[in-house]
């Protein structure tokens, strides 16, 4: 008996050991995580949020890349597009906006390239890359949305432009953003008409399934307007989440168009093309 009262003691003390000790390794593990996120929120300022830095630190290991995906790729956001990140917050539930900040980060600085569609046919795929610099635009999103849907919030950015080899006009690639995507009436449009989500395409930021904007007889006149090509010329999508990425073909401007004067949209608004305008910081 007093053997036994003997070894339950002995695993009572080994259990408390390993309880210790597991408490402390959990404490020195929540103490790294805490002090690397104070020096990185103090590094990453003194470096303008650079994304591919950010991109490298995320990489490193499973604890960065949570701590980017819960806090940095945020912070970064509202860093590099303070104007536009706080137009989509406001008024958002929590001030949380649609899909993760690790997808919206990828938005703004993230070329998604293009591959065939059944309504825009291409030769070959064209990778995504990195951008340098965009410009989203809350005008130019008003015209991408048809006239019962005008009130909604769309920044949509200026085409990537991609020369093509085998054909005369240049490849365009953009992409854009709801705010408020669920109570859209884009949204409610969507959903009324039943359109079911297109097959094999998926939102090259959030990896959410999407609905063909073309399919949906949902693309206005003046988002041909705005990127400067044929209606028949571009094709878009919307996420689940309110991610808009698309594609069209860019007509060459002749000299007496470059010199000509700018279209009006429905609205009033300048409806210039943005094409051959050079944008060095993010709004």
């Amino acid at each position: 008996m007093a053997k036994k009262s003997i070894s339950i003691m002995s695993q009572r003390r080994r259990l408390n050991s390993n309880g210790i000790a597991e408490s402390s390794s959990s404490q020195l593990d929540n103490d790294s995580v805490i002090h690397s996120e104070i020096i990185l929120r103090l590094v990453f300022p003194c470096m303008k949020w650079d994304v591919h830095s950010l991109c490298q630190i995320a990489s490193v290991n499973r604890k960065l890349r949570a701590l980017a995906k819960r806090l940095l790729w945020k912070e970064m956001c509202i860093y590099r597009a303070p104007r536009m990140i706080a137009t989509l917050m406001d008024g958002a539930p929590n001030n949380r906006i649609g899909g993760e900040w690790d997808a919206m980060a990828k938005l703004l600085f993230h070329c998604c390239g293009c591959n065939s569609t059944r309504h825009f046919q291409m030769s070959q795929s064209y990778p995504g890359h990195f951008v340098k610099s965009s410009r989203f635009s809350k005008t130019s999103g008003r015209s991408f949305l048809v006239k019962r849907c005008r009130t909604d919030l769309l920044y949509v950015s200026d085409p990537c432009e991609h020369q093509i080899r085998d054909r005369g006009d240049d490849l365009g690639i953009f992409r854009g953003v709801f705010g408020g995507f669920m109570k859209s009436k884009t949204r409610a449009c969507l959903i009324t008409r039943e359109l079911e989500v297109e097959e094999g395409v998926r939102c090259p930021f959030c990896g959410g399934r999407v609905w063909s904007m073309t399919a949906a007889r949902l693309v206005p006149r003046s988002a041909a307007r705005r990127l400067g090509t044929m209606e028949n010329g571009l094709e878009y999508f919307v996420c689940v989440n309110g991610h808009l990425h698309g594609s069209c073909w860019l007509v060459p401007l002749s000299s007496d168009e470059e010199g000509a004067d700018n279209d009006i949209d429905d609205d009033g608004n300048d409806d210039r093309d943005g094409r051959n305008q050079i944008y060095k910081k993010w709004i």
